[in-house]
């Protein structure tokens, strides 16, 4: 019976767990040997007793060694990696043009790599997409974020003192966490708009109950899988100037865009900024990836020209509890599509789904846009 191991998270402030116990459950019943090693599910709630009562085992950190397949959530440390055996199928998040060291490492330790983040954006893959799920519970968050920092309340109240209007929120990038971030701001009475280099966000936005920003002359830029394209600087010039009224009269701006593989374009200029109500809030999702807003500070959250800029990371890891429910869904699903009869491992990954997904292969680098992006030649799988 082959053995999966959930370690315990290492990345400073991460506390989600790739698996929590209902997964383990389910994983167990597939004919997998679940090893958990102890504490791993503390920071998102789940108990040590919770995992052995859905049939899993508690382990040290010896596992590491002796597992066929380890499920994470951040990137692997080197120490990690110099732990997994030859052959093993590594789940998680990799990131590899951000962290070259660490797909190398791992092509060198001869391990299969499903990255996550590397799913692709196809129907049937949409139960493993990570991304999204992720990115969903990012939205929510930067919108409480940004009700909690504001000196002003979100709703139109109408009361025998008088009427407070409704806040005014600006959305930057009408993908999952941005329409998150539509619904969630609705929900709590804003008037909210919202701009993307994708036309065809429109109908998402307004079926949110948001306001599009319309872009004259803008090109489309949705590239494959439903990502948006790299856009030029004359296209983010225009942008900008079509939203700067906007953003200039909102009292809350979140941004979102992000380019896979790429720094995230600048969209919220240091000169804009100074444009904007004195209280005004800016909740920058891209942060990580360099930000969107010009003044973004990563993991702070600062106060520059009158307006309080939030750039922590890693918003999932604020809310564990459901960001973990939801990625362990999307690795148990992965993890299912290369299990076999009583848990037998197929390491052919000839479906669509994991072929797109695998980084890392029989001692290479397989993933074709990622080993073009690193400047090596991919290897075929």
């Amino acid at each position: 019976m082959p053995a999966a191991f959930v370690p315990k998270e290492t990345h400073p402030g991460e506390t989600r767990v790739a698996l929590v116990a209902d997964g383990a459950k389910r994983l167990s019943a597939a004919g997998i040997s679940v090893l958990v090693e102890s504490g791993a599910g503390a920071g998102a709630r789940v108990t040590d007793a919770e995992y052995e009562k859905a049939g899993a085992k508690i382990a040290g950190s010896e596992a590491w060694s002796s597992a066929d397949l380890v499920l994470k959530v951040q990137p692997p440390t080197a120490a990690e990696i110099a732990r997994l055996k030859r052959g093993a199928v590594l789940v998680a998040f990799v990131y590899p043009t951000q962290n070259r060291a660490v797909a190398e490492a791992l092509a060198k330790g001869g391990v299969s790599t499903l990255a996550m983040e590397l799913v692709p954006r196809i129907t049937r893959a949409q139960a493993m997409d990570a991304l999204s799920s992720q990115a969903t519970v990012a939205g929510y968050k930067a919108v409480i974020l940004a009700a909690a920092h504001s000196p002003r309340m979100f709703p139109l109240l109408m009361t025998a003192a008088g009427t407070v209007p409704p806040a005014r929120v600006v959305v930057f990038g009408a993908g999952v966490a941005g329409l998150q971030a539509i619904a969630t701001a609705k929900r709590l009475g804003a008037v909210v708009e919202a701009t993307d280099v994708r036309y065809a966000a429109k109908e998402q936005v307004e079926s949110l109950g948001g306001r599009f920003i319309e872009v004259p002359g803008l090109a489309d830029l949705e590239g494959a899988g439903g990502y948006a394209k790299e856009a030029s600087a004359e296209v983010l010039a225009k942008q900008r100037e079509a939203v700067s009224k906007k953003v200039a009269e909102a009292d809350v701006v979140v941004t979102t865009a992000l380019v896979p593989g790429r720094p995230a374009p600048k969209l919220v200029s240091a000169d804009l900024v100074r444009t904007m109500k004195s209280g005004a809030v800016i909740v920058d999702l891209a942060v990580e990836s360099g930000g969107n807003c010009e003044l973004s500070e990563l993991g702070k959250i600062v106060e520059k020209h009158g307006v309080t800029i939030v750039g922590l990371a890693n918003l999932p890891a604020t809310a564990p509890v459901h960001a973990s429910e939801l990625y362990s869904k999307n690795v148990v699903n992965m993890v299912k599509l290369f299990i076999g009869k009583e848990g037998a491992i197929a390491t052919d990954f000839k479906d669509e789904v994991l072929a797109g997904a695998l980084l890392t292969h029989g001692g290479r680098i397989c993933h074709a846009a990622t080993a073009k992006a690193l400047g090596l030649e991919p290897a075929p799988v």
